[in-house]
């Protein structure tokens, strides 16, 4: 067999790889919903709500009470994570990658900013205020911003497919904000606090894989995503967490009643659910790119809504329904390029 011929072999495999590896990410994405939706139903950040709504009012105490439930879902994933690095014996390689801070540890450090107190706050706002089906659907525009960034950022080439389908999520997008936005009008109320979650978990996602995938062009992906939720659990225990604490708000109290047997049952289900869709999502960047590994992983808003009817009932609006449908089939043809298309993934 000639160069030529196994280069195109490898090539395929990896591609096939990074395929596999944002498929389980959906999966994994898809089913971290039910955990998402169920905790804000139990003690303590149902009556966190109730406390804080008393005395400032419904959407600051959702924010403060997603803030809680952020926090503790960096958590409980990061030790996910240990774990999983334990096992797979990378603790010298994550101390090796901390320590080069200034080419590559400083990326997923970033990345954990517009993931954790944007991307995944927004998505709590989203559940906790409108529900777990619009959460997942709303977030489904984040491939178009990492595309774009990736695009514009470091080269990585957007074919005329890729286009297409990023102008189908668009469209998908409008559909279910625009469409949700008309209803709620007509009703005479409209739930702008979890609006603008489920906006900030797009934009958040989306410009979280553009980051991490700088990143992941020096670094081992499992190794990368642990720092990068390293990260968010400084930004969440260390400086958001005391700060609204010294503002007033009882976050210490509530979060030490958070350790009883259900509800930590709860969040941490929602942290293994969580870690495992990171690892595949960071695992795909580089064998299939940002803009792709998102395409593809972009189909957990449909197993979030299959999961969400499976185990809720809950049946979405026929907006959501609608726009995530397009956004789905825009990910299906950002995804069936052609093997030649995928072969080079940045620009020279």
């Amino acid at each position: 067999m000639d160069l030529k011929a196994l280069k195109a072999q490898e090539s395929k495999r990896k591609i096939s790889k990074g395929y596999m590896w944002a498929l389980f990410c959906a999966i994994f994405w898809g089913i971290w919903y039910l955990p998402g939706t169920v905790v804000w139903v139990l003690n303590p950040f149902d009556e966190m709500y109730g406390v804080i709504a008393g005395t400032s009012g419904d959407a600051v105490s959702l924010v403060v009470t997603a803030a809680l439930i952020t926090a503790f879902n960096a958590l409980t994933v990061m030790l996910a994570l240990m774990l999983w690095n334990g096992v797979l014996g990378k603790f010298g390689e994550l101390g090796r990658t901390l320590k080069e801070f200034h080419p590559c540890s400083k990326w997923f450090f970033l990345a954990s900013i517009f993931g954790g107190p944007i991307a995944i706050l927004g998505s709590f706002m989203a559940m906790g205020f409108i529900g777990g089906a619009f959460a997942a659907v709303a977030a489904l525009l984040y491939p178009v911003i990492g595309s774009v960034l990736a695009y514009y950022w470091y080269g990585e080439k957007i074919s005329k497919r890729a286009a297409i389908g990023i102008v189908v999520i668009i469209l998908g997008g409008i559909t279910i904000f625009g469409g949700g936005v008309i209803t709620e009008i007509a009703a005479g109320d409209v739930p702008w606090i979890g609006y603008l979650g489920g906006l900030m978990a797009a934009a958040g996602w989306g410009i979280e894989g553009a980051i991490a995938g700088k990143g992941l062009d020096i670094s081992e992906p499992d190794v990368g995503l642990t720092l990068r939720f390293l990260g968010e659990n400084i930004i969440w225990w260390i400086i958001i967490v005391p700060l609204l604490a010294i503002v007033g708000y009882p976050m210490y109290s509530f979060a030490f009643q958070a350790f009883e047997p259900l509800t930590l049952l709860v969040l941490i289900f929602a942290g293994i659910t969580f870690g495992f869709c990171y690892v595949c999502w960071y695992k795909s960047f580089p064998l299939i790119g940002v803009g792709r590994g998102q395409g593809i992983g972009n189909l957990y808003g449909l197993c979030a809504i299959i999961f969400i009817f499976l185990f809720f009932g809950d049946v979405p609006q026929w907006t959501i329904l609608l726009g995530g449908a397009l956004c789905v089939a825009g990910s299906f043809i950002m995804f069936t390029e052609e093997a030649g298309e995928l072969e080079t993934l940045r620009g020279e």
